[in-house]
């Protein structure tokens, strides 16, 4: 059995006002996981990363990662050193005037010296074939331009596990099959969190859903692509 990273186990958090989104989770994370994520919007998907980050505290339950209880805010600076969160929205990570600087940002954070952090943020940026795009403003990036800089971003870290909250929203095809590529390629266990089945197909090798504030583990969803043929294709029909 691979080392367990990440334990969270009877999480419960609710919003001020609001019914429980998070209802006695329990969660488990092992090296080389790569798990997709799928559920309806308000289902605590996102809360549910915020709370591993220690962004969120849970109103009860606990966190283990990397072995160790993790409870009050100095606990979680190792957890954001060695996990990487890619937001929902691209905005929301990405606050230095060009590409250059924010991707140099974390590596800076981490004690690297400035000419060692763009050494990396560089190399990073070549990886996803970002060359050149160093001295680029980053607010007049398209938005696919813009995911792939925050990816960037996180993995300029060298972080051991990666949280992506709907990293393919908003992409054109040839940007996805990047990204999709980018993904397969990178030796890091990984959470993903998204409503597109085709790309949870290509990226997870495990995907679950959500309901009632927790983790069904009991309906992994297998995806597959049907095909079939009919004397009349090219009518409209339906299956059930």
């Amino acid at each position: 059995m691979s080392p367990v990273i990440l334990n969270l186990t009877k999480i419960c958090y609710g919003y001020p006002g609001g019914p429980l989104v998070l209802d006695d989770l329990d969660f488990h994370l092992h090296a080389g996981d790569r798990i997709g994520l799928v559920a309806p919007n308000g289902s605590g998907k996102t809360t549910l990363f915020h709370i591993v980050m220690g962004l969120l505290k849970p109103l009860s339950g606990t966190v283990e990662a990397f072995g160790e209880a993790r409870k009050v805010e100095t606990d979680f600076v190792e957890v954001r050193r060695r996990m990487g969160l890619l937001f929902q929205d691209a905005d929301d990570q990405l606050f230095s005037p060009t590409v250059l600087e924010d991707v140099a940002f974390g590596p800076l954070n981490l004690g690297k010296s400035r000419e060692q952090a763009v050494a990396v943020a560089v190399k990073t940026l070549d990886f996803l074939g970002l060359n050149g795009f160093e001295d680029r403003v980053t607010y007049k990036l398209s938005g696919g331009e813009k995911r792939l800089v925050s990816l960037a971003t996180i993995l300029a870290m060298e972080p051991e596990v990666l949280l992506l909250d709907e990293p393919s929203t908003g992409l054109d095809s040839s940007t996805k099959e990047k990204l999709i590529d980018i993904l397969n390629t990178l030796d890091l266990s990984f959470v993903l969190i998204s409503h597109e089945f085709d790309f949870l197909s290509q990226t997870a090798r495990h995907i679950y859903t959500m309901e009632g504030g927790r983790i069904r583990f009991d309906r992994e969803l297998n995806i597959h692509t049907h095909r079939h043929a009919h004397l009349m294709g090219n009518q409209p029909h339906r299956h059930v």
